[in-house]
């Protein structure tokens, strides 16, 4: 097991799919990794995918027609069982080869895409599950690290600014632009690295959830390098 992941108030670390999807948040865990090594060349697989947009869906069949060394074989197998583990529990992975997200810079004082540190939302009780097969991975960091963007007082004025409404209407506005799902990081804060190969379940904003959610973000990608991500 990664003892990075293990010695970390926030993570919780399992070692089977079984222990990932069953393991419950409770108090500051807001995140569960199931810790892997993978073997098998994923760096193969990302070599003969076409990339048609900056972010494109890979099917099951596009993975099965493509021709591979015994070791991308290897690397394809335990993609497919990652993809079919999770449907099997009702999810709805997406395999994606990446270049690289569309950026938020309509405004100067706010950044709300996903290279800022977000949370997810979701009206009904999920998870979000994530693993990087190949390139930079993602950062978690932990809740008590971060200052919700919306609190902080010369972005807050800029947003009422924006917002030119009732005052009635400013906590709506926020939450239909989703600007209140997004953090920053405080001075000494010290995300974590999600690492290469592990699946990870994060936990998501909705009504039943019993712990807060995980503040994550996308990482700046490697120059001329792809990334794999299964995402649900």
């Amino acid at each position: 097991m990664n003892n990075t992941f293990s010695d970390n108030p926030q993570v919780g670390v399992v070692s089977s799919f079984s222990e990932l999807i069953n393991t419950k948040f409770k108090g500051k865990v807001n995140a569960i990794c199931w810790s892997r090594d993978l073997k098998g060349d994923f760096k193969e697989i990302v070599s003969q995918l076409q990339l048609k947009e900056n972010i494109t869906e890979i099917s099951v069949e596009d993975l099965l027609a493509l021709q591979l060394s015994e070791k991308g074989i290897l690397a394809r197998d335990i993609i497919l069982n990652d993809l079919q583990l999770l449907t099997d529990i009702g999810a709805s992975p997406v395999l994606n080869l990446l270049k690289n997200y569309e950026r938020d810079d309509e405004f100067d004082f706010i950044s709300t895409d996903v290279y800022s540190f977000h949370v997810d939302r979701s009206p009904i009780g999920t998870d979000t599950f994530l693993c990087t097969y190949y390139g930079a991975s993602s950062d978690i960091i932990s809740n008590d690290q971060v200052e919700q963007k919306i609190l902080i007082p010369e972005v807050r004025e800029k947003l009422r600014e924006l917002h030119d409404g009732p005052e009635a209407e400013f906590e709506t506005f926020l939450k239909e632009y989703f600007f209140d799902l997004h953090y920053q990081a405080r001075s000494n804060a010290k995300p974590v690295n999600l690492g290469v190969g592990n699946l990870w379940r994060l936990a998501v904003d909705h009504p039943s959830q019993e712990v807060l959610p995980c503040v994550h973000r996308a990482p700046v990608e490697n120059d001329g390098e792809y990334r794999l991500l299964l995402i649900c």
